[in-house]
């Protein structure tokens, strides 16, 4: 098929999709198969129409299918407990009611440092809810300061795979790539959490509210501070020391690095997490266990398959070769470190995984790092970030950490695609930015 059709196709899906759950508020579910089912037919061969469509959706279930499940079960321990209550009073103590969304920012940058954005916007949610029913912030702007945050280390820095291997790829030196990308995550954090206040006060949103869900204390006998804070910090810790003991060559086949493997798996760490959360609770009965945990089970179903949905439209746009084909023709520009950044952003938009953004665009760039002036030490590591940044945009329908956003923050789709998904549109500019000034006077 012409390359400008499938590029036409694909367009034309995306906007259908949103049109489709911002619009008509289609079950996002039923938008995402349909949308996906009709591209995968128009452009890929029938024989593989299906089994594309199961590729997407059982890849992003086995991904972040037990992520999704234990943090689902973490958050509504927490919540029905009071201890993110808890925990809020006491962070906002330390910080004041005015600036309860700075803390929240500060949280989820030290937080995406070691971990997937996934998995700490699953277990930080129940607090930026806090936050928001406490201070009375918006919930869009909270939950996006925190997923902003989570989300400009994510692309930026190793151990995240799409850096991580992206520096490989360009061989580019990972210890100056985690310093360089911290430094350059900032002001990508900065410009999404002003914008992102900024567009929130355009709609008429409002501060987080349960107040129609029963919790398990009566008032004003909230869980001890240090307790609440367990199921969050330790399975934060555990992926931490796991990250950073995997970087030491010396610790390779020690017993102690063969444990923190398992131990500090995302997927073992939250399970941990879960352990410690049903230590809060008062009636530590079977019943009251499985009462919690149930009803967690059944918050996780629906966004479990909404976000492995999006990871099957995001697999037959992958299927349809057009990332590959805007990557070719890129390709000969020589725009240099902008070639690297609108690769990766058009890879990012076209098919939401910003960790095979980044790897497919490094893929390309390699053999071009001469042609684009960057075949060295400082301009392989500034083509990396530029790639990172060009991965920030533009998380929308397609992105799976676009539908944990919406679900876990109790987003609408259409209120997510205005305030997140544009914050992460200027956080990659920004970012980009600040890289390319930047390196006029280091390459």
């Amino acid at each position: 098929m012409n390359t400008r059709i499938i590029f036409f196709l694909v367009a034309l899906s995306i906007i259908v999709v949103i049109w489709l759950t911002s619009r008509l508020r289609l079950q996002a579910f039923i938008a995402l198969f349909i949308v996906s089912l009709l591209l995968a037919l128009l452009t890929i061969p029938p024989d593989k129409v299906i089994a594309t469509l199961k590729d997407g959706f059982g890849s992003t279930m086995a991904s972040i299918g037990f992520l999704i499940i234990f943090g689902a079960m973490i958050g509504v321990i927490l919540d029905r407990t009071r201890a993110t209550i808890s925990i809020a009073d006491f962070i906002l103590l330390k910080t004041g009611t005015k600036r309860s969304a700075v803390a929240m920012s500060i949280t989820g940058f030290i937080t995406g440092l070691p971990i997937f954005c996934d998995s700490g916007f699953i277990v930080l949610s129940g607090l930026a809810k806090s936050f928001s029913r406490r201070t009375g912030v918006v919930m869009p702007f909270m939950a996006t300061v925190l997923a902003t945050a989570l989300y400009s280390v994510h692309c930026l820095i190793p151990p995240h795979p799409g850096a991580t291997a992206a520096a490989g790829i360009i061989k580019a030196d990972m210890g100056q790539l985690v310093f360089t990308g911290i430094l350059f995550a900032v002001p990508g954090a900065v410009s999404a959490f002003f914008w992102s206040r900024w567009i929130s006060k355009k709609g008429k949103y409002e501060a987080y509210n349960d107040s129609g869900e029963n919790v398990m204390v009566p008032d004003g006998k909230l869980p001890a501070v240090f307790l609440s804070f367990l199921p969050v910090v330790i399975p934060l810790l555990l992926i931490t020391l796991r990250s950073v003991m995997m970087m030491f060559e010396g610790l390779s086949g020690t017993f102690i690095l063969k444990v923190m493997s398992v131990a500090g798996e995302p997927v073992t760490a939250l399970f941990t997490g879960v352990i410690l959360a049903l230590f809060l609770v008062k009636d530590k009965s079977i019943n009251s266990f499985n009462s919690l945990l149930t009803e967690a089970i059944e918050k996780a179903g629906p966004i479990l398959i909404v976000t492995a949905a999006g990871g099957t439209f995001g697999m037959v746009i992958k299927a349809t070769g057009a990332g590959e084909a805007a990557g070719n023709i890129l390709a000969g520009t020589g725009l240099g470190l902008a070639v690297p950044f609108i690769l990766a952003a058009i890879l990012k938009t076209a098919q939401g995984s910003s960790t095979v953004a980044i790897i497919t665009a490094a893929s390309f760039v390699a053999p071009m790092l001469p042609a684009l002036g960057l075949d060295s030490e400082s301009g392989r590591l500034f083509a990396v970030l530029s790639m990172g940044a060009g991965s920030m945009i533009f998380s929308h329908a397609n992105d799976s950490f676009f539908w944990v956003v919406s679900n876990f923050g109790g987003i609408e789709t259409g209120t997510n695609l205005k305030v997140y998904s544009s914050s992460t549109a200027i956080m990659g500019t920004v970012v980009f930015i600040t890289i390319w000034i930047s390196s006029f006077f280091v390459i």
